[in-house]
């Protein structure tokens, strides 16, 4: 879990008078997790969060599923998406369960609201671009490579140096952690864990804006939206502590795993959650033993869907993808090295692949967002040439 963190001005003990140079209270806040039982942190405001001057439904956001779609491998060219909309209105919902939702964006517009998903935590990847991901616990920077994990119940804005930036956008109906079996019975990160907490980077700078005027907020609940009118800005905050923030962690620190036989796909995990987890596939070391194939090898998902964004064009199992392809394989049916692939990859010693790949453990649907970009004979790329 992220590390205790605080920022600003606080009082010497939690829930005790905390007062404005006016001599008024400042509003006191517990953001937390599994009610009073899990980790949280405890925020000051210049206004009462309760507070709104005015509020409008939007609709649902709710994703549209294929439920009767055939079984097969899939193959979706991102490439293929146009610019649009802003980080939250351009986000294209692909695919998703009720556990997950895959939604992909290249976002083209600023935004000049804030958003609150309410629904679930959000892991945003950045496959290119830099900005500032703002929030009323600070500012975290951001550049290419980075993951970007937003607790529900977070008010923050996207702020991008250039448009348009692709992104990935996973929502998760339970909480983004990082692996059990990486931390010790403290919460720290153990001596064999792929990243540490020097590559977690939470909030840099708390900025308290004691403004007026006409703040809008957008809110995702219950798969609506709702927009909140404030009279304040919603970045009000003077001080917070506690394991509750946004933070970044760049694929490119994550320090893969490697063996003299081929490693299977949990050592490349980096974030689980309820039903899914998320791994990082990056350039490292082959496997060193003198007759080792060093692709994957065949495997049955039984009981997984798996889906792989490239980064980069640079995998050495699979043949036909594109910077921003995602391939999908679904449970049921084996999958593996294209022919000749195995052969070709004896003998290589590194391999330069960059992907995110998500494994879930429910099946899931696609959205004809997907359908529309989906090269159709991938299926085929198994038959011999």
């Amino acid at each position: 879990m992220p590390r205790y963190v605080r920022l600003g001005k606080l009082p010497p003990k939690r829930h005790i008078a905390f007062r404005k140079p006016d001599g008024g209270l400042y509003s006191e806040q517990v953001l937390g997790v599994h009610g009073f039982s899990g980790i949280q942190s405890i925020a000051y405001h210049i206004n009462m969060p309760t507070r709104v001057s005015g509020w409008k439904a939007l609709g649902s956001v709710e994703p549209t599923y294929l439920k009767h779609e055939p079984l097969r491998h899939r193959h979706l060219k991102t490439a293929r998406l146009k610019p649009c909309g802003d980080p939250i209105t351009g986000r294209i919902p692909l695919m998703g369960n009720s556990d997950v939702l895959w939604q992909q964006a290249v976002a083209a517009e600023q935004m000049d609201y804030f958003f609150k998903n309410a629904d679930g935590d959000d892991l945003i990847f950045m496959h290119d671009g830099s900005g500032v991901l703002e929030s009323m616990f600070g500012d975290v920077p951001y550049k290419p490579g980075d993951y970007l994990v937003i607790p529900r119940g977070t008010i923050y804005r996207i702020r991008m140096d250039s448009v348009p930036q692709r992104m990935i956008c996973i929502q998760s109906a339970t909480h983004i952690e990082i692996p059990k079996r990486y931390r010790n019975n403290y919460g720290q990160l153990l001596e064999h864990a792929p990243y540490c907490e020097r590559d977690i980077r939470p909030p840099v700078e708390l900025k308290t804006h004691d403004e007026k005027g006409d703040f809008k907020v957008q809110v995702r609940a219950r798969g609506d939206l709702t927009e909140y009118s404030y009279d304040y800005h919603p970045f009000d905050v003077v001080g917070w502590d506690g394991y509750v923030y946004p933070w970044a962690f760049n694929i490119n620190d994550f320090s893969p795993i490697t063996g003299k036989l081929h490693m299977p796909p949990p050592t490349h995990q980096t974030f689980e959650a309820g039903n899914y987890v998320v791994c990082s596939f990056c350039p490292r070391m082959l496997d060193y033993h003198p007759e080792a194939v060093p692709v994957p090898y065949v495997h049955s998902n039984i009981d997984s869907d798996e889906i792989l964004y490239y980064v980069n064009g640079n995998f050495g199992s699979r043949k036909g993808i594109e910077e921003g392809s995602i391939t999908l394989h679904p449970l049921g049916i084996p999958h593996g090295p294209q022919p000749g692939i195995a052969e070709a990859s004896l003998g290589a010693t590194r391999t330069e692949e960059l992907a995110v790949m998500l494994d879930t453990f429910r099946p899931l649907y696609l959205t004809q967002n997907a359908v529309e970009i989906e090269d159709d004979a991938y299926w085929k790329s198994w038959k011999p040439e």
